[in-house]
């Protein structure tokens, strides 16, 4: 009996950490503030046929309307309600994206705002009344019983948050003014866990914890045991939301990322900054791979990451100054090509939409209703969503992240500075140039098995056919590259499904069992 409950467990708690995606799909894409019923046509004519395994979606929360005088994108983390009603659509809408994207092989992960209620009063997307000034919720119910300032946990003066070095202020207190739960009392943790329930019912795979930082791990870990397994038609019998928490730690906050690494995978706010200083050449692109990653840089384990160059807030606020966004397209794909090229963690690409300000809203009409994303004759988006997910770059990475996932790093090159190549066992290779005056010439191992291969960074494999250069690999598993140091895209990638027709070994192979099985049955005649 007691062997069985520590597998039970064990099983529960690996559950917290798999993206329950199909295949070796894995790669999720942050589609910023979309409506429902857009992100259920992109799963459908784009997100499930180029291999991406999920989407996380904004908070579907009910939420106040910011209408005066604009309509800022985090109108959507005030949240009046648990509602599935938001700027993004009402819950049918939200239930029929879920259902379309799973039939396309594509998981939704939902922004979870657990940690709060609103702070701004008004309209809600709902149209249900809700008042903050009086700590009145009704359609959760949440009343001022269920707040950290009715057990006198916050000792501020104002009952926000002060010192950023107070452990109890970061959890107790009012973040940016909104209304602090006490997860601690027992309404709270049973509304919470019906909330996300509701949408585990409904066919979602997990679950990103907006702010879980602010919340003790104890309360976390009480209201995810309460959480329903997920829906049997589409996942595994016995299967566990993913759990992703938002924890922004530096090395030096009181809060540190291994508290909640125990319940679930943890977002990285260090991963993208330490590759962005590779691409902006502060740090050798030789000092990627000549590591033990992960302990050497002081990130967390592979298994208990989420890996990321940007996401909503670093692009617009704090830490924005160590990242790069699509406003430097280069940098961009550079960055997270080889973020998909390396083994760590999830990986999680950003889609964004244009703008000026940290605070601007999505594309809307003058009613404030979201605009749909419009898709030119290349693929890509217009009327000002940008779609980073759609760049064959990083779309043609996702391809090659899937076919490599489960295979180590293999034969490793550098030049001794900014030029790098490794291989993924014996299934991909990947080469980047970032030398600032520098051409890459060069006669590397690969690991790949003989054949003509499509460099997936600037062409695209149709039936067989390569719409770029090709790059190819002798029978001894070498192979010529060359990368202009002033290239837009200066990155080579192969893999083994990208291989041009009637060129590998594979192909040979058949050749020698058919000619066997003709010389075969002479022997009859």
């Amino acid at each position: 009996m007691q062997t069985f409950m520590i597998l039970f467990i064990l099983g529960v708690a690996n559950g917290q950490f798999d993206t329950n995606a199909v295949g070796d799909r894995e790669t999720i894409v942050q589609l910023f503030s979309w409506k429902w019923t857009d992100v259920a046509l992109e799963c459908e004519r784009f997100l499930g046929p180029n291999g991406y395994g999920g989407v996380q979606v904004s908070p579907p929360n009910d939420h106040t309307i910011m209408n005066d005088p604009f309509r800022p994108w985090w109108e959507r983390y005030q949240v009046a309600g648990y509602n599935l009603v938001s700027r993004s659509g009402d819950e049918n809408e939200f239930a029929d994206m879920v259902e379309r994207c799973n039939q396309a092989n594509v998981r939704i992960y939902v922004d979870a705002v657990i940690n709060h209620m609103a702070f701004f009063g008004g309209d809600s997307a709902s149209g249900e009344p809700f008042n903050p000034d009086k700590l009145d919720y009704p359609t959760v119910p949440y009343t001022e019983e269920d707040f950290s300032v009715y057990y006198g946990l916050c000792n501020t003066t104002n009952q926000d948050i002060l010192n950023q070095s107070s452990v109890k202020e970061l959890r107790d207190c009012n973040l940016l003014a909104l209304k602090d739960l006490a997860q601690h009392e027992e309404r709270v943790r049973s509304n919470v866990a019906a909330y996300l329930n509701k949408m585990i019912d409904i066919g979602v795979a997990g679950f990103r914890l907006d702010a879980a930082k602010h919340m003790w791990p104890d309360d976390l870990e009480n209201i995810y045991g309460r959480l329903n397994e997920l829906k049997a038609d589409h996942f595994e019998e016995g299967s566990k939301a993913l759990l992703y928490h938002e924890v922004i730690d530096k090395g030096q906050d009181p809060i540190r990322a291994t508290e909640y690494t125990h319940l679930g995978r943890v977002t990285e706010f260090n991963y993208g900054p330490l590759i962005v200083d590779c691409i902006r050449r502060h740090t050798p692109l030789k000092d990627f791979g000549r590591f033990n990653f992960a302990e050497s840089w002081e990130l967390l384990p592979s298994g208990e990451a989420v890996s990321f160059i940007d996401n909503h807030d670093n692009q617009r606020g704090e830490g924005q100054e160590e990242i790069v966004n699509f406003k430097e397209p280069k940098e961009y794909k550079m960055a997270n090509a080889l973020m998909l090229a390396w083994p760590y963690g999830i990986n999680r690409v950003m889609s964004s939409y244009e703008f000026e300000t940290s605070d601007d809203g999505p594309p809307s009409n003058e009613d404030g209703d979201l605009l749909s994303p419009e898709i030119d004759e290349d693929g890509l988006c217009t009327g000002g969503w940008v779609c980073e997910h759609r760049w064959r770059v990083i779309k043609n990475m996702v391809k090659y992240q899937n076919v490599v996932r489960k295979e180590s790093v293999t034969n490793w090159w550098d030049n001794g500075n900014q030029q790098v190549a490794f291989g993924r066992g014996k299934k991909g290779f990947f080469v980047m140039n970032n030398e600032l005056e520098q051409n890459l010439t060069e006669t590397i191992m690969t690991g790949l098995p003989q054949g003509e291969y499509c460099n997936v960074i600037l062409g695209e494999m149709t039936d067989g056919e390569c719409s770029g250069p090709t790059v190819q690999v002798n029978s001894e598993g070498y192979a010529d590259f060359t990368i202009a140091f002033d290239s837009e895209e200066p990155m080579v990638a192969i893999h083994v499904d990208a291989l041009v027709a009637g060129t590998g070994n594979v192909h040979v192979a058949s050749f020698v069992v058919i000619l066997l099985a003709f010389l075969l049955s002479l022997s009859f005649i």
